[in-house]
C-alpha cells in the first residue's frame, strides 16, 4: 500500500512555529514514528511552500497511490486550483489541519479543498495524520 503525505506551506517550521497551536514536535520526527507505526505502509512525504509545486505532486502521484494526507495549510482558504486539482485526480485525498480551523479567525472557516477531498480531520493535531492513514489502511 502507497499513501503519500504532502504538507502545503509553513508547516515545515512544525516544532517552532506557534508551539501553541502547533505543538512542538516537528514534522519529520512524526514521520518517522508513523513509518515505524505503520510498518507495512510504503510511505512518501513531500512538503512545500509554493502552490504550483503541491499541485505538479498531487498530479504525479494522484493516479497511482492508495491515499493521500494533504494538510494544504494557508492555501486551504485561497486555492481554487488546488481545490480543482483534487477534484481532478483519482487516489482520494482527505485533508487534515493540525488546528480547528473553525474555532480560528473567519477567513479560516472557508476551504477550497474539503469539498473535493474524501473527507476532511480538523483540530486533533498531529493525530489527524494518523486518523487519515488507518482510514486508509482499512479499505
Amino acid at each position: 500500500m502507497q499513501i503519500a503525505i504532502i504538507n502545503g506551506p509553513n508547516l515545515n517550521l512544525l516544532g517552532t512555529r506557534e508551539p501553541e497551536i502547533y505543538g512542538s514536535l516537528t514534522f519529520e520526527q512524526f514521520y518517522q514514528e508513523l513509518k515505524t507505526k505503520f510498518s507495512e505502509i510504503n510511505f512518501h512525504y513531500f512538503q512545500s511552500n509554493v502552490e504550483g509545486e503541491l499541485i505538479n505532486e498531487l498530479q504525479r502521484i494522484g493516479f497511482s497511490f492508495d491515499g493521500i494526507v494533504l494538510n494544504p495549510g494557508g492555501y486551504t482558504h485561497t486555492s481554487v486550483a488546488l481545490g480543482d486539482c483534487i477534484a481532478a485526480i483519482t487516489t482520494s485525498v482527505i485533508e487534515v489541519h493540525i488546528s480547528n480551523i473553525h474555532a480560528r479567525e473567519d477567513f479560516r472557516r472557508i476551504s477550497h479543498v474539503s469539498a473535493k477531498c474524501k473527507g476532511t480531520i480538523a483540530g486533533l493535531g498531529l493525530k489527524g495524520y494518523e486518523l487519515a492513514i488507518q482510514y486508509f489502511s482499512n479499505q
